[in-house]
């Protein structure tokens, strides 16, 4: 019990039940169906899965910047200045305090950075925005405080590089650019998603070496978005494991691969290619493609494509997140030493 309190007191986040419904045409699309994870003071939380998994959508939610047609449900807590723990969901989309909050306790990083600047103003005007707005409005301070951050995330000759446009700039030097503006206020959270899909690999590893030293020195937490398991291993404390709107596994970094237990999970895993694979070895991957999240039946999401699942139990109910040991919990009636397996007769889990 006083585990749990004392955890609680060192989160930063708490996601609980989060739903995100979006009216179509068709009928309600659901891509977000009962999301909940947290995260510490100082933790990396990686959110993995496929495209079209709910990852960007659950991210965009926290700092209620989702399109108009995406409807939250469930509670987004967060350990705000002054506030507390604070739900977010609660908080007036363009009131005072998510704008005192957005930006300045928690900022993102976006895929693109192309898409992320505006071709019009120069790199220095877009990150003295959120100087400007949320730490001084003296426009001779702010500069010299947008010019540090650019000096600390390795932006070379920054006096210059502040007067220049976007098109200016390299991917990789752009996306410093891109850290930089969301580093600026020193927030408490950072998302990043999917911040190095767009480089090569080389930048990819000095970026992802950036972003921790940064966290470092700025003692920050991180949402880590990715698709890429490799960048995982490297970058994330924890990992939770997103498919189709939830999260089936969730357990630290050194664990989940280690021992993974989801079908799904062991899947992504076992398409990246390892050192040492032979040129005609072919990479495993995962059949069929993530269902829309549309009039879904009530049965494991990942029914139709596991080769694992068993019929009459995983196609007739949907698995709950339950533990099973070493701070590991997953959401599969077919996994080695769930509980839920044994309670469906599965053979003690080694279905």
């Amino acid at each position: 019990m006083m585990e749990n309190q004392a955890r609680e007191k060192d989160l930063v986040l708490q996601v609980k039940d989060l739903k995100i419904n979006i009216k179509t045409d068709d009928g309600i699309l659901t891509p977000v169906r009962g999301v909940n994870f947290e995260i510490g003071k100082g933790e990396t939380l990686g959110l993995v899965g496929e495209s079209g998994c709910g990852k960007s959508l659950t991210s965009k939610a926290i700092l209620g910047i989702n399109a108009k047609n995406c409807k939250a449900e469930g509670e987004i807590l967060f350990d705000a200045e002054n506030l507390g723990m604070t739900d977010l969901l609660k908080l007036k989309p363009r009131g005072e305090e998510i704008r005192s909050i957005r930006g300045k306790q928690i900022s993102m990083i976006f895929q693109e950075p192309m898409v992320a600047f505006s071709p019009m103003y120069t790199i220095g005007n877009q990150i003295n925005e959120a100087t400007l707005l949320h730490i001084t409005r003296d426009k001779k301070k702010a500069k010299e405080i947008s010019l540090g951050v650019m000096k600390k995330v390795g932006i070379a000759n920054a006096e210059k590089r502040y007067d220049q446009y976007p098109h200016e700039f390299s991917g990789g030097m752009l996306q410093r650019a891109l850290i930089a503006m969301a580093l600026v206020c020193n927030p408490k959270l950072l998302i990043a998603d999917e911040p190095t899909t767009a480089l090569d690999v080389t930048i990819q590893a000095q970026i992802l070496e950036l972003m921790k030293e940064l966290q470092k020195d700025f003692g920050m937490s991180i949402l880590f978005i990715t698709h890429d398991l490799g960048t995982v291993a490297r970058m994330c404390d924890r990992v939770a494991v997103m498919y189709l709107g939830k999260i089936v596994e969730t357990a630290p970094a050194v664990e989940i691969f280690k021992n993974p237990q989801h079908p799904y999970t062991r899947g992504l895993i076992g398409s990246v290619h390892k050192i040492g694979t032979k040129g005609q070895d072919k990479l495993f991957s995962i059949e069929g493609t993530v269902p829309v999240a549309m009039n879904l039946p009530k049965r494991c999401g990942f029914y139709d494509r596991c080769d694992k699942r068993i019929e009459g139990v995983c196609d007739v109910q949907e698995p709950e997140l339950v533990d099973s040991g070493d701070n590991h919990r997953v959401a599969c009636f077919a996994c080695t030493g769930c509980p839920q397996a044994e309670k469906c007769g599965a053979e003690g889990g080694k279905a």
